[in-house]
């Protein structure tokens, strides 16, 4: 992913969101494709945060539901966030932070050889009333394989810094 995110880096910088003031709504993000998702980082991955037979093993993988090994929902959410963080919002690393997750669903599985990009739409833009050097995002991003399959919808409520804020 980092030479992903030196490309866009290059080819989009004048893009790039630096601060809160830089969100409106209806604005839309669109990341670079990751690299295929591989089934060694799925199965390492799940060894470490979700041990459920459809993450761990192939041969095990066949007698769940998936009947072959997919990655953790929470691995694909995983995956969003570096997403988001090499998209135009790389601009704005450090200076925001998650305050709520409104919801996840997870519409289709992810699969060892899947290639995802996330796309996400500002919904909703608000100042802070007690503190004028930021303000909350409400942004909901899809991510989506390489047949441009929604695999994952995440909506949440985010903190950002103005550009000129001293942190």
């Amino acid at each position: 992913m980092v030479g992903a995110y030196a490309r866009f880096v290059e080819r989009d910088r004048m893009s790039a969101i630096t601060g809160f003031e830089d969100f409106s709504v209806g604005q839309v993000f669109t990341s670079l494709a990751s690299g295929p998702v591989d089934a060694v980082a799925i199965k390492a991955f799940a060894a470490q945060f979700d041990t459920q037979a459809q993450h761990m093993d192939e041969a095990a993988a066949v007698h769940t539901l998936f009947g072959r090994l997919v990655a953790s929902g929470w691995h694909t959410a995983s995956l969003t966030m570096r997403l988001l963080l090499d998209s135009a919002l790389s601009g704005v690393s450090g200076r925001g932070m998650g305050v709520k997750v409104h919801g996840i669903d997870w519409s289709a599985p992810v699969c060892a050889g899947d290639s995802l990009h996330a796309v996400s739409e500002v919904m909703e833009v608000r100042p802070s009333r007690s503190k004028p050097d930021r303000g909350l995002v409400v942004l909901r991003t899809e991510t989506r394989n390489q047949r441009d399959e929604k695999v994952q919808e995440l909506t949440s409520t985010l903190l950002f810094l103005r550009s000129d804020a001293v942190i």
